[in-house]
């Protein structure tokens, strides 16, 4: 059983395999740091354990996810070595990120307001999804104007009994940097929540523009960084 390399692979590996009817997807995570190896042996949970837990979870909250199957950890005399995910490969018809790309995409306010929608469910079940990035949720067509919506890279999540408003945009921060998506995200989030829907747009376009700021710094530090180390 040979596998397929899935993904650019430049932190965690995906590979597929086929695997009598099902397409399997696994995914080898970065091996640890001398810290996290011990940390990960004796304080914390793998991320290939929280992926797979968190997963079950989702699911029993009525959220997509693609269907976990098993987690796999291996360690030596110091700690965790590698750690593997296993789910059943989905096939998307597309990403967030498709969106954010491409204003034009055919049925694109519809797929952003259900995406939206989405989001506010995992809101009212109190499920702090902390990779929400544009790469992070696959969506799948399921009849004319109807999309499924599954979440992927699972290993960073809370979950609380309640969100309050700024946890809530602060967790839609990640998702685009477009004002007019802002626009129609905040407006639709307004209809099933008890704020209106200026305020939910104040409060994720600030949250946004606050998130992109510290992603661009970042960035131009790293920048910095690799001047001076080359």
């Amino acid at each position: 059983m040979t596998g397929i390399l899935f993904g650019d692979g430049k932190r965690n590996k995906i590979k597929l395999f086929d695997l009598d009817s099902l397409t399997i997807n696994i995914k080898s995570f970065k091996i640890p740091n001398l810290i996290n190896k011990i940390a990960y042996k004796y304080f914390r949970k793998s991320k290939a354990r929280r992926s797979y837990e968190y997963a079950n979870k989702l699911l029993e909250n009525g959220i997509g996810t693609p269907q976990p199957i098993a987690y796999f950890e291996n360690y030596n005399w110091l700690g965790l070595t590698d750690s593997y995910y296993i789910s059943e490969h989905l096939q998307a018809d597309l990403t967030f990120r498709e969106l954010v790309n491409d204003s034009n995409y055919l049925d694109f306010e519809n797929i952003l307001r259900q995406f939206t929608k989405f989001s506010f469910d995992l809101h009212q079940k109190g499920i702090e999804f902390l990779d929400h990035s544009p790469g992070n949720t696959l969506i799948k067509k399921t009849a004319e104007n109807q999309y499924n919506f599954y979440l992927v890279d699972l290993n960073r999540m809370n979950f609380h009994k309640t969100m309050d408003i700024d946890q809530r945009m602060k967790n839609l921060s990640r998702l685009t940097p477009k004002k007019e998506m802002i626009a129609i995200m905040s407006d639709e989030y307004s209809k099933h929540y008890s704020e209106s829907s200026s305020l939910i747009f104040e409060k994720m376009w600030y949250a946004t523009n606050e998130f992109q700021g510290k992603f661009a710094r970042k960035k131009t530090l790293k920048k910095k960084l690799k001047f001076w180390k080359s």
